[in-house]
């Protein structure tokens, strides 16, 4: 474990969700798939940045994933949940880098880098954050 996430809590992320584990997400060594933990990672960028009662997004854009690298650190066993922590790290022109974490009973399973970008539905390709869009996400920067 590297001193990035060594120490890394719940708590330390502006963005928190979770999931419930399904038995179909077990592999033959009854912990859950490495696969699955980019579904965990993806359901924690999506309600922090998808929040219908605080939309970041306007109208024909959306985000696309460009970098995904995540860190194995414990299995995760069903039955039960995990808790998906995401943190803004840094913003770019029309990207943003991401720190994410799986954490299962108050313990630390896995780490991500994530990079998503913002991307215009109609041209196909990145487009530029909004002035509006750029404050919103430097404020989860530090909203932990």
């Amino acid at each position: 474990m590297s001193e990035e996430t060594k120490g890394l809590r719940l708590e330390d992320f502006a963005g928190q969700a979770y999931d419930k584990l399904r038995y179909g997400d077990t592999d033959r060594q009854g912990h859950v798939n490495n696969a699955v933990f980019a579904t965990f990672m993806e359901t924690g960028r999506v309600e922090l940045i998808y929040n219908p009662d605080d939309p970041l997004l306007e109208d024909g854009f959306s985000f696309v994933l460009a970098k995904l690298d995540i860190n194995y650190i414990a299995e995760v066993l069903w039955p039960g949940t995990v808790e998906i922590g995401t943190r803004v790290m840094r913003v770019g022109r029309s990207s943003v880098s991401m720190q994410q974490a799986v954490f299962q009973a108050g313990k630390l399973c896995a780490s991500a880098e994530t990079v998503v970008v913002h991307f215009d539905q109609t041209t196909r390709k990145s487009h530029p954050f909004s002035e509006g869009q750029w404050l919103k996400l430097e404020g989860w920067i530090s909203a932990a």
